[in-house]
């Protein structure tokens, strides 16, 4: 859409992808459509929102495959390519199997006695969905004998860590895609990362639900000494917890506002949830390897809870029209059975918590002399609550007074009269014709976030 800042951002990257492609002699080609002009298009492949990727193989006009790689130049054409060619390389004896396993840092081999077979099909479509690995195949005999195999199995090879993890592929069962990826995805990467630039994408992309967080100093030698422990530590979770390495003093000090830390603070240890960003602390920081075998198995099992943060509250909290809640605050405001309460989840870099900036506070003016309705708003940056888990900026949550302790999210649009309409309405819109959005500010999309930053994100019709 030509409104679109999604669009927009992508717009330079979708074209230098598309110059990639086309100077490679690629078969792949890239196109855009105007879904705001080509309405029939863009109401046949069900376009909901800005903006959305499809590849179309074959001629097939039914069933084009939704893009589900990267949305920068590199990550569209290696997407491309592995769909245009084929996704894994076949090896067809022993010394380009050994050239193969050499030429990168992580490869994954299949080893499949019929490259026909279901088995194989899986692991050639896994092999076209991470494009950020390199996949080959082989069926000859003196390659499995090679490797030392009799049986069809999945290698993983890196020049790290163990160097090879097998992965046998079940007789009975044989592959699961979804399985095999998350298996992958987990192995692929050290066993203790650290987070820098260039790994933070893995770090997030691998999907590992839990993230172990050891702060150092990195130019404190005893402080380094310290990632003995953590390391050893390691290798019991592989695939459920995520041991990472952050330099207070380096590429990691950006993200220390983030769980309430500065640099004064390392060495100390969190435990991350990532699916809610819940964070975990020992009582006190011990640094050997049992102790923190003990503290995680605790917190997988449920036994610890979470550490939230909050700001402090403004001196003038409660005498503005719109009232500034923190975590320390949220419970006796939000759930006062005697008030109806509307309440703006934010975080303060936000383009479209900004963008309603002024109808929010124009709200808190018209409804300050109310006795049972208050506005209120929460940096959800800085304030974590524990049976509420923000997803994307800014979401809206209506309280209504009385017993229950219950919750309305707010839906509609973003302006002075229907938030206005909600609240005289009880919390509910009057049953009318829903408008239509002439201009991208009356939108509900929302940015999304991730743990630390944001993450792609498309304008919603």
């Amino acid at each position: 859409a030509p409104w679109c800042g999604h669009c927009q951002r992508l717009a330079p990257a979708f074209a230098q992808a598309a110059a990639a492609l086309k100077d490679e002699s690629s078969p792949a080609r890239l196109g855009k459509v105007d879904a705001t002009a080509q309405t029939a298009l863009a109401s046949e492949f069900g376009i909901t929102s800005y903006p959305t990727l499809k590849l179309f193989r074959d001629g097939n006009r039914t069933h084009p495959l939704a893009y589900t790689g990267r949305m920068d130049a590199k990550g569209i054409v290696r997407w491309m390519e592995r769909r245009a060619g084929p996704s894994a390389t076949l090896l067809q004896d022993a010394d380009t199997a050994a050239a193969f396993v050499g030429s990168q840092d992580v490869v994954v081999v299949g080893f499949f006695k019929d490259l026909e077979s279901e088995a194989a099909q899986v692991f050639y479509e896994v092999a076209g969905e991470m494009v950020d690995m390199t996949f080959g195949v082989a069926e000859a005999a003196e390659v499995f004998e090679a490797y030392g195999l009799s049986a069809n199995t999945i290698c993983l090879f890196k020049k790290f860590d163990e160097g090879r993890t097998d992965f046998p592929v079940d007789p009975a069962q044989g592959l699961d895609a979804a399985e095999l990826t998350q298996l992958l995805r987990a192995h692929k990467l050290e066993l203790v990362m650290e987070f820098t630039n260039e790994t933070s994408d893995h770090i997030f992309g691998a999907k590992i639900p839990h993230h172990m967080l050891l702060f150092l100093n990195m130019s404190s030698s005893g402080q380094l000494a310290l990632r003995d422990g953590f390391r050893a530590a390691a290798g019991t979770f592989r695939g459920k917890v995520l041991f990472v390495v952050v330099d207070v003093a380096g590429y990691g000090a950006d993200v220390l506002p983030f769980f309430g830390l500065t640099p004064a603070d390392a060495p100390t240890l969190r435990l991350v949830k990532m699916e809610n960003n819940r964070k975990y602390q020992m009582d006190q920081d011990v640094f050997s390897d049992t102790a923190i075998r003990t503290f995680v198995q605790a917190v997988l099992d449920g036994k610890v809870k979470p550490r939230l943060l909050s700001a402090e509250p403004p001196e003038d909290w409660d005498t503005r029209p719109v009232k500034v809640l923190v975590g320390k605050t949220f419970e006796q405001v939000a759930y006062d059975e005697t008030k109806n309460v509307f309440v703006k989840f934010y975080a303060p870099w936000c383009s479209h918590c900004q963008a309603m900036a002024a109808a929010w506070e124009e709200l808190g003016e018209r409804y300050k002399d109310h006795e049972d309705i208050v506005i209120a708003e929460l940096d959800a940056t800085a304030n974590e609550l524990e049976n509420i888990t923000i997803h994307g900026f800014p979401t809206l949550h209506y309280f209504p007074a009385g017993p229950g302790r219950k919750m309305v999210e707010y839906k509609s649009n973003r302006d002075v009269e229907t938030f206005s309409k909600f609240l005289e309405n009880g919390g509910t819109l009057p049953e009318e014709p829903p408008a239509v959005p002439k201009t991208p500010e009356n939108s509900t999309g929302r940015e999304e976030t991730s743990p630390l930053g944001t993450a792609e994100s498309r304008d919603e019709l």
